[in-house]
């Protein structure tokens, strides 16, 4: 198995089950604290078998002075004598096979675990709880996830600080395609800002902000000047078109060469600058590989071997940095199109801005950095709803392709913070089977007196249920044809 598949594998399994659990655990607290009775809870569902499961004598245990209860009933002792007590409940805690989620299974509520409920309500039963404890047993896996996402990116800040590189002190510029270049950006502007306020760094907040911008900032030539944009630009053209409307300029400098590559076997050596491809000049990593990408879809789409190896064959111009000599040689590249180099990155080229915090100084700067991403987040929820946007879904593959291919736990843990935010404003949405949907319905119960019946919420359930995995279907499906090349 590919060692990169396997480390993402296990960051994504790990950071799954650390937020389905906690999420669930948000229902769970807020259902004990009502003395409502919870059957089962579970990390992944498990039809038919489960991993593990255990009963909570312990926690029965623990919670002795203020248990739930069902209504007493009569049993007979080992001498067959009747008598009345009380049932204590507890919860089946266990791991399920299938890791689509999880579940915390409340008794008396309708949803994806429950669909039977018994002919006479029961003090223990979610549905015989006061309004305003039902919808706070509903927003508890919501609100466990968004805090945790706050807390978390308080501690990255906290632990490792920030670094990054701002926009305005990348003074190679960036590189821009044609629509950019349509608007009046020229390779080697600096990006400054826009109307909305100045950049911080290259990331997807810039694309965003230049979308929606009637002016941007820019240095050219070592002069401020500004240009005039539409405001209403496509983010996810701007961000999907080959090459990308814009990205910081990196030269073509090479960091070092993988051994048995191409590179090597014609002489190549770290610090070396390609200069030309196929007799074409190239100034940054930028135009290498779109120049690469080209010849891959020639070679793609003929197909044959000896078409492979006369569209892999190429001419190399580059500079030694030993000796300052250009050579020009040619070479074949391997079958991914790979010369097997590693290039410099841009931290390379500038220094980049550190800021450290405090303890308590982290707290305020993680909850503005997490409700930044919450609002970028839903902003760009609108391309979903066009045909490139539902094209643009990804399911699991996806998901797990955004973790870094070497284990690295600030990203890892980054990368758990957005995945927890996702997970609570999904989850909010007033969808049926979604946390939103029950909410919506609580809401509309507060407002009117009335409760909807359990027939109305029964099917609410089932056509929520169908709709997500509707959805599952389509996003995973556009993984799958990603993997085969269709998309």
């Amino acid at each position: 198995m590919d060692s990169v598949f396997l480390i993402r594998l296990v960051q994504f399994i790990l950071s799954i089950s650390l937020l389905v659990l906690l999420h669930e655990g948000g229902h769970f607290f807020f259902a004990k604290l009502f003395k409502v009775r919870v059957t089962r809870f579970y990390v992944f569902f498990n039809p038919k078998f489960h991993l593990f499961s255990t009963y909570d004598t312990w926690f029965r245990r623990l919670f002795k002075k203020n248990p739930v209860v069902v209504p007493e009933k009569v049993v007979k002792d080992e001498n067959g004598n009747e008598h009345k007590e009380k049932e204590y409940v507890g919860t089946e805690y266990g791991i399920g096979w299938l890791p689509l989620g999880g579940y915390c299974a409340i008794s008396g509520m309708i949803d994806e675990t429950n669909q039977q409920l018994s002919s006479e309500p029961q003090p223990y039963e979610f549905r015989t709880k006061p309004a305003w404890q039902r919808l706070l047993i509903m927003v508890g896996g919501v609100l466990v996830n968004f805090l945790l996402a706050l807390f978390i990116y308080s501690m990255v800040l906290y632990y490792w600080g920030e670094s990054y590189i701002q926009t305005k002190d990348m003074t190679m510029g960036m590189k821009f395609n044609t629509e950019a270049k349509k608007l009046g950006f020229q390779d080697g502007d600096v990006l400054v800002g826009t109307d909305k306020g100045a950049f911080t760094t290259f990331n997807t907040d810039l694309y965003r902000d230049i979308s929606g911008a009637q002016r941007v900032d820019i240095i050219r030539d070592g002069k401020a000047m500004a240009l005039t944009l539409p405001g209403d630009l496509n983010l996810l053209d701007m961000i999907k078109s080959q090459p990308p409307f814009v990205t910081p300029l990196v030269p073509t400098e090479i960091d070092s060469i993988l051994p048995g590559s191409a590179a090597e076997k014609i002489g190549m050596a770290a610090g070396d600058k390609i200069i030309a491809l196929n007799g074409k000049a190239v100034d940054s990593w930028n135009e290498f590989t779109l120049e690469v990408s080209k010849l891959n879809d020639i070679v793609t789409a003929k197909g044959t071997k000896e078409d492979s190896i006369k569209g892999r064959t190429v001419s190399i111009a580059f500079t030694h940095q030993a000796t300052g000599v250009t050579d020009t040689v040619r070479t074949i590249l391997d079958t991914d199109m790979k010369l097997g180099v590693v290039q410099k990155s841009i931290w390379s080229f500038y220094k980049p801005t550190e800021i450290k915090y405090g303890f308590f100084e982290s707290f305020p700067a993680g909850i503005r950095y997490g409700v930044d991403v919450l609002r970028g987040y839903v902003d760009d929820l609108k391309y979903v709803f066009s045909a490139d946007g539902a094209k643009s879904l990804g399911g699991f593959g996806a998901i797990g392709s955004l973790f870094p291919p070497m284990w690295d736990w600030m990203m890892f843990w980054r990368m758990t913070a957005f995945l927890s935010i996702i997970l609570a404003f999904m989850n909010i949405l007033p969808i049926p089977a979604l946390d939103g949907g029950h909410v919506l319905f609580l809401l509309y119960e507060m407002v009117t007196g009335r409760k909807p019946s359990e027939r109305f919420l029964v099917i609410s359930e089932y056509i929520g249920f169908g709709i997500l995995i509707l959805l599952m279907i389509v996003a995973n499906l556009n993984d799958i044809l990603r993997w085969l090349g269709y998309m």
